[in-house]
């Protein structure tokens, strides 16, 4: 391709996502993956993109909001564009509610959720037991209708062949022995938990670090069902007759990319509480490293004294759900100096 206008560095989810909503608006982008896309933890299992809980507002959370609400349009588009399923569907989720005190906080929720959300989702308390929700301490559950579903490695295959249809160009550098090209054009490092290391050394201060996750693949047919979230265990059904379970959070270990007891604990945690998965086969085990921000928000914006530098990393448990908006707030400062990135998410 000619002279790249944005390099984007690193092909997990937010480079990816950006590298399309570049190319979509008419930008000539090249992306470099130095290992293989997905290698981090955008290539993982899980896929919830779930809200944090309606209540104590902030610009995170109203930062998430806006890109779920967004989400359907843009995976539409990406779908279309690609001829790949990213696996996008919004089915909702429930968790159950463990005693009396539980129910009142949740019903509390109830009307926060209304006038924060919008009126676009909903947070309701029902009661039900079936198959595959099992049964709740109290026979009660909090039912929100914001989350859905993405499979993490469909989702990166289709940015992949949306950005090339586009005209973008993607290079994956795993196995080659000849060295990536240089970066040119304005540049954006979203490269996980390396970059917060690099970032932390150029800025002479702890910036992030890496949390070690560990999650399950079962062969189960429940695609039409919501996403479960119970102690603390993410339960997702995706479209392709699986379910994927996860994950633990680890600040210590010795291998970033092996599982081990604490994968099987978990695996013996969701067949408790999933009755659809008490005999369902194992088909995958997956262990990575996510990237986390010091701030627990993502770190978005100009690279502090390095001139037309940028940064998008620190997804951690909610970058598939950020995409979108990251996406589209990191176009908008690269392509027209647009700066929307909410005071909280900045690199100073």
């Amino acid at each position: 391709m000619a002279t790249a206008d944005i390099t984007v560095m690193g092909g997990g989810i937010f480079g990816l996502a950006t590298a399309w909503e570049c190319t979509r608006r008419g930008a000539r982008v090249r992306l470099i993956e130095r290992d293989r896309i997905g290698a981090g933890s955008s290539g993982g299992l899980v896929g919830a993109l779930a809200p944090h809980v309606p209540e104590a507002w902030n610009e995170k959370k109203a930062f998430q909001l806006a890109s779920l609400l967004t989400a359907e349009s843009f995976w539409a588009e990406v779908k279309a564009r690609s001829g790949i399923d990213p696996g996008y569907a919004r089915l909702g989720r429930l968790q159950p509610l463990a005693d009396a005190d539980a129910v009142a906080q949740a019903e509390r929720r109830v009307e926060s959720a209304s006038t924060l959300w919008r009126g676009a989702a909903e947070w309701r308390v029902e009661r039900g037991a079936d198959s595959w929700r099992g049964q709740s301490p109290t026979g009660l559950w909090v039912r929100d209708t914001l989350s859905a579903r993405l499979h993490p490695r469909h989702a990166a295959a289709a940015l992949v062949a949306a950005i090339r249809e586009a005209g973008g160009e993607v290079i994956e550098q795993q196995g080659l022995e000849d060295r990536p090209p240089e970066p040119v054009g304005k540049v954006l490092w979203a490269t996980g938990v390396q970059g917060l290391a690099a970032l932390s050394a150029d800025l002479c201060r702890p910036v992030g670090t890496g949390v070690k996750g560990q999650a399950a693949l079962f062969a189960c047919s429940a695609a039409k069902r919501p996403q479960l979230f119970i102690d603390g265990l993410h339960i997702v059904p995706h479209g392709d007759g699986t379910v994927a379970v996860g994950s633990t959070s680890e600040r210590d270990w010795q291998d970033d990319s092996a599982t081990d007891d604490q994968l099987d604990r978990l695996i013996g945690k969701a067949r408790a509480a999933c009755p659809m998965l008490a005999d369902a086969p194992v088909i995958d085990r997956w262990a990575g490293v996510r990237p986390r921000a010091s701030t627990r928000a993502p770190l978005l914006g100009p690279w502090p004294g390095r001139e037309g530098h940028y940064v998008a990393n620190g997804g951690f448990k909610i970058g598939f759900g950020m995409a979108p908006k990251v996406a589209g707030v990191m176009a908008d400062l690269m392509l027209d100096g647009r700066d929307a990135i909410p005071e909280g998410f900045r690199l100073h």
